[in-house]
Order: structure tokens, then C-alpha cells, then sequence
């Protein structure tokens, strides 16, 4: 899995080394909010009013906000506007969005790929990319709508006429359509865990002819264990080995494996398979700290194999060339049986080879005091691609003397140093190179609960859910509902492409910016080569294009970024969410909610409803 953000809760929110920290940009951009909306809060009024009376038109808006508005609010009168959303939306589009979500359900699977090697990865894909993109749909239609359509028809006057301040209107607003989301992402919830649970769940059984025994060593030892084949159910079926108690495992196939004993009953032989384990997971992986060392050995870096993407960087086979991940916290109360190492390397092949096994590789434990440099033996080991292979260190290991012979070591007294351990792995054959990010190598600590993991997948649409929301109550309370509409879907739109518009503003991505792009399109130029318009013609267009892509970018950076907010790969890929990064996007997410209430209060104020 992609992961490149390895910063913990703490060092997000507070400043720290060559980073403002998430508390102080908040506090800038607000401030900077504050002073660009009184600004153009005043030319407004002083176009309407006069310089003069403008001033005193602002000034008076902003005490009342502080004098009677704020103070006075009722959270009864908040409530109640809810309460009258609810009613709204449960007449227009709520019930609608769940038939069409149950109707996705009931025929996934004649569209679903239920042959595919990765199972889990395709249910739970699917049932948390349909929930965000209906549950998105419904807010984004309810939001915008509202407020317009009772301005349209009059029916805000029986709302504006009562007691009932601005900021309890927005307010009243967003919770409500925020409850009615939460209520359908709720019962969305329950039927996706069982869609989920229903299509990974199958039984297999022994197929009796292909059972044999494992024979001993010499002639006449005791039979060591039994070995044989499942029958095939949902697509597969797995083979199997037992040792001579009875206990064993089948191979992994599908992303799962099913623990399989020996039993007699009434004194004929079975076996009995359980149910699929490794499918649904919540992997709690612990990352350390990646350097390199370069083809003769010394500290360096890895090699650029030709990818335009940089996340991965390379090490040659057959040479010196080595990654070294440094753990922390690895002491034997977290690891009490053993060093349970996770992989996820790339391979880049110079030469064919062999293309059904994978290129070799050999990983080994070190310990990180200079004083001691103890290792333990090379173990070599077939790169998995596309797949997550468990390397395990036991605790008893064996380290080879200058001699050559061998000795044992215990893992935790011989190989960790004040908690910290290296794992170094090298490629091993010639022509080939292994690719790795910091996050391609963790510790794989004890499985969080995958239900639980599933429910923050959820979270994270909810919270797309709250700031789309909130987004569209506040763009209606001054622009009608198709206008609306399309200003909240431009903030989603910048909001997940944020990285793109920033690449095209800083020139890291070609082709220019707007105006320069519509040119290419009509005249079907190359981005690789210079627009061609002649002196003046270019300077006017590379201007318009910086105006435009300030303005684009400054947008970008202050919508959210609801892609990060989407987690369905981290759950559909079998890692947990972390708490710390679910605490960060709530945190972000009451943030903006903050922000826009206000803005949508003064909007609403200022608004001449009832005229």
C-alpha cells in the first residue's frame, strides 16, 4: 500500500523541523479569510452605500454577529430546523439513494470479478466506492437545493419572521442533512458488511483420493503427517499439509488460507477445514526508517530505474547493494513469540529469467550498535509481487563467527538495542533489481478488528459527507440552487485533484494552464513543444493562464481534500486506520465545519430574504 505521510497526530498539529503544523496554518488562513471578507465585505456596502456609510454598514453586521446573534443562540431553535430538514429530505431523494444502492447490491455479482486472486479487494471496493459516490450524490443535491427552493417559494418567510437568527438557519441546515446521511450511511453500513461477509464466506472440503501419507525418513520410522487437496469452491481450491499430530494449514490462494485437522469419527478417518482466514484483516504495520547502500557497499542511494514516478527507488542484484529498514519500539512485550516482517517489493527485470518464480532475494536481522555488530544468517526468500509476504524471524536464531561457524543467538537480547533493530535485504541475482519505499518493509503487530476497521471506512465517508454538506448549505445561502450545485461541485472537484492543479501551477506538469490548454486542444499541438502564437500573443496567454492558475490553486488549497478522506484502500487492502489519522481528518473536518458555518451566517445576514 501506498503510504508516504508517516507523521503522527502530534507532529501534524504542532510546528516542528521545516513544518508550520496544522494548528498555526489554520489560525493563518483564517486570519486571512477574516481580513479578505471584511475587505470585500466593504466594497460591496461601499458601493451600495458610500465609503462612509459602508464602513458603519459592515461595522454594524459584524457587532450584531457578536452582540445578539452569538449569544443568543438556542439549540431548540437549532433543532428544529433540523428537524424540518429531515422532513424535507425524507420527501424528496433520501429513499430513492438507498433503493438505487440496494439495487447495486442485490446484482453485484453479475458484474463483480468473483474469480479475481484478490476477493476482498473487489467486495469491499465496491460496496465503499458506491456507498461515497451515492452518499456524496444525495448531499450534494440536498444541500444546494434547499435554501433557494424555499427563497423560490416563499416558504422561508414563515422561518425569517420568527425568532430564528441566521446562524440557527445554517446551522439547523447542515445538522439535519447531516442526520439524514448519517442514518442512510448507517443502514448502508450494516447491508455492505453483509454483502461483504455473505461473498467471502465458503467451505471446502477434503477430497478423500488425493489424501497420502508423508512417510518417515527411514524405513520403518512413524508416518510424519498426511498432505493432499481440497475440493473446489468459489473459484479455487487449495492444497494442504499436515504434520503428524494432525494440525496444519492449507497454501495461501485467494489472499487466504483454511486450517485444516485430522479427526476420527467412529473410528474412520476425516478431516474437518475451517472457515477462510486472511481475507478480512486489519493489518497494524509498524514502519521504520529506510536508508541504502550503493553497489560497493557505502551509504548512497537507490537507482533510478526509468519510472516518472519517484515513490520507489532500486537496488542492483549480485552486488552489494542493500536496503536497511530501522524499526523502534520492538521489545518483547509486543513480540513475545518472534519478528513477524511484512513485504511488499517491486521487481524490475533487466532479463526474463525464470517468469514463474520470482527473483531471490535474502533479508537478515542486524543489530544497530556499532559496538556489537551481530547478524544473524541470510535467509533467502522469492519476491512476491502484487502480494504481501510474511517473512518471520523466530526468536531463536543462529549468527555466523568470523570462522564461519555457526552459533545461536536470541533475537531480543543479542539483536535489539535499546529497542531498535535493522532488517537488511539484498537482491541476489544478477540483471535484477528489487524496488522499495519506506512502507514496503513493517512489523506486523497483532491484527486490529476488522469490523471496526470497516466502520472508519465509513467514517471517512461520512465526513466527506458533513463537509459536502456544509459546503452546499453555505453556496446556497447566496447563489440559486443549479449555481450552487455547481460551485459545491467545483470544490469537490479541486478538492480531490488538488496534487494535479498544484503540479500544472508550478509548471511539474506540462501542457499550461487553462487558456494555453484550449489553444492546444483547437490546434492540436504537442505539449512537449513551445506554444507557437508569436511575442505578443504568448505573453498574453501565459499571463491570463498565471492569473487563472493563482486563483485555481488558491482554491484548491482551501477546499478540502476529499481524497485523502476516502479510505476504502487502506480497509479493502487489509491495513488498519490508524486513530491518529482518523483523529486528524475529524479534527480537519470540524475545522472547515467551523469556517463555513461562519461564513454561511454573515452570507445569510446579509442576504435580503424576505424583500
Amino acid at each position: 500500500m501506498i503510504v508516504e505521510d508517516f507523521r503522527s497526530f502530534t507532529e501534524w498539529l504542532l510546528p516542528g523541523l521545516g513544518y508550520r503544523g496544522a494548528l498555526i496554518e489554520f489560525v493563518l488562513v483564517v486570519a486571512v479569510l477574516s481580513v479578505a471578507g471584511f475587505f470585500l465585505s466593504y466594497l460591496i456596502a461601499a458601493a451600495r452605500f458610500g465609503p462612509v456609510e459602508g464602513f458603519y454598514a459592515v461595522w454594524r453586521v459584524i457587532l450584531s454577529a457578536f452582540r445578539d446573534d452569538v449569544p443568543n443562540t438556542s439549540l431548540r431553535r437549532i433543532f428544529a430546523i433540523a428537524r424540518l430538514a429531515i422532513q424535507e429530505s425524507i420527501r424528496r431523494w433520501v429513499l430513492v439513494v438507498f433503493g438505487v444502492f440496494i439495487l447495486l447490491i442485490l446484482f453485484a455479482g453479475w458484474f463483480l470479478d468473483v474469480k479475481s486472486e484478490h476477493p476482498a479487494l473487489v467486495y469491499l471496493s465496491f460496496v465503499l466506492t458506491s456507498t461515497n459516490y451515492l452518499v456524496l450524490v444525495l448531499a450534494l443535491l440536498l444541500s444546494t437545493f434547499s435554501i433557494p427552493n424555499d427563497i423560490k417559494h416563499r416558504t422561508i418567510y414563515t422561518v425569517v419572521t420568527k425568532p430564528v437568527r441566521p446562524g440557527e438557519i445554517v446551522l439547523g441546515r447542515i445538522l439535519g442533512f447531516s442526520m439524514v446521511g448519517t442514518a442512510l450511511l448507517v443502514l448502508m453500513c450494516v447491508v455492505s458488511y453483509g454483502f461483504v461477509y455473505r461473498g467471502l464466506d465458503h467451505n471446502h472440503d477434503v477430497e478423500i483420493e488425493t489424501v497420502s501419507e508423508i512417510a518417515g525418513r527411514n524405513p520403518g520410522d512413524p508416518t510424519r503427517g498426511w498432505e493432499g487437496e481440497t475440493t473446489e469452491d468459489a473459484h479455487h481450491r487449495h492444497t494442504f499439509r499436515l504434520n503428524a499430530e494432525g494440525v496444519g494449514q492449507t497454501d495461501m490462494v485467494h489472499g487466504h488460507t483454511h486450517d485444516v485437522r485430522r479427526v476420527m469419527v467412529d473410528g474412520e478417518e476425516t478431516f474437518e477445514i475451517g472457515p477462510p482466514e486472511g481475507m478480512r484483516v486489519a493489518r497494524v504495520p509498524i514502519y521504520g526508517d529506510l536508508r541504502f547502500l550503493d553497489r560497493s557497499g557505502r551509504p548512497g542511494k537507490g537507482i533510478n530505474v526509468g519510472e516518472e514516478w519517484m515513490y520507489r527507488q532500486y537496488i542492483e542484484g549480485g552486488s552489494l547493494a542493500t536496503a536497511i529498514w530501522s524499526f523502534d519500539g520492538v521489545t518483547e512485550d509486543a513480540f513475545p513469540d518472534g519478528l513477524p516482517i511484512e513485504l511488499t517489493l517491486r521487481v524490475f527485470r533487466t532479463r526474463k529469467g525464470d517468469i514463474e518464480k520470482g527473483v531471490g532475494g535474502e533479508i537478515w536481522l542486524r543489530n544497530p550498535d556499532p559496538a556489537k555488530a551481530i547478524e544473524s544468517t541470510k535467509h533467502f526468500f522469492e519476491s512476491q509481487e502484487f502480494e504481501n509476504d510474511l517473512q518471520y524471524f523466530p526468536r531463536k536464531l543462529q549468527a555466523t563467527n568470523e570462522d564461519g561457524s555457526v552459533r545461536d543467538i536470541d533475537l531480543f537480547k543479542d539483536l535489539v538495542h535499546n529497542g531498535q533493530i535493522e532488517v537488511w535485504i539484498r537482491c541476489a541475482e544478477r540483471g535484477q533489481y528489487f524496488g522499495m519505499a519506506n512502507a514496503d518493509a513493517y512489523l506486523r503487530a497483532k491484527d486490529a478488528s476488522f469490523f471496526m476497521n470497516f466502520l472508519k471506512g465509513y467514517g471517512g465517508i461520512w465526513m466527506q459527507m458533513v463537509l459536502v454538506t456544509a459546503f452546499g448549505v453555505v453556496f446556497s445561502t447566496f447563489l440559486n440552487g443549479p449555481v450552487a450545485l455547481l460551485a459545491t461541485l467545483t470544490s469537490m472537484i479541486l478538492g480531490h485533484f488538488v496534487q494535479f492543479v498544484v503540479g500544472v501551477a508550478t509548471g511539474d506538469i506540462v501542457g499550461g494552464g487553462p487558456i494555453e490548454s484550449m489553444i492546444r486542444i483547437l490546434t492540436q499541438q504537442n505539449v512537449s513543444l513551445d506554444l507557437d502564437l508569436g511575442w505578443l500573443p504568448n505573453l498574453i496567454v501565459k499571463n491570463t493562464d498565471a492569473v487563472l492558475m493563482f486563483v485555481i490553486q488558491v482554491s484548491a488549497k482551501l477546499f478540502p481534500r476529499y481524497g485523502e478522506f476516502n479510505m476504502a484502500d487502506t480497509v479493502a487492502n487489509g491495513f488498519n486506520i490508524p486513530p491518529e489519522l482518523f483523529s486528524r481528518y475529524l479534527l480537519t473536518t470540524l475545522a472547515y465545519l467551523f469556517v463555513v458555518s461562519i461564513v454561511g451566517y454573515f452570507c445569510l445576514k446579509t442576504r435580503e430574504v424576505a424583500a
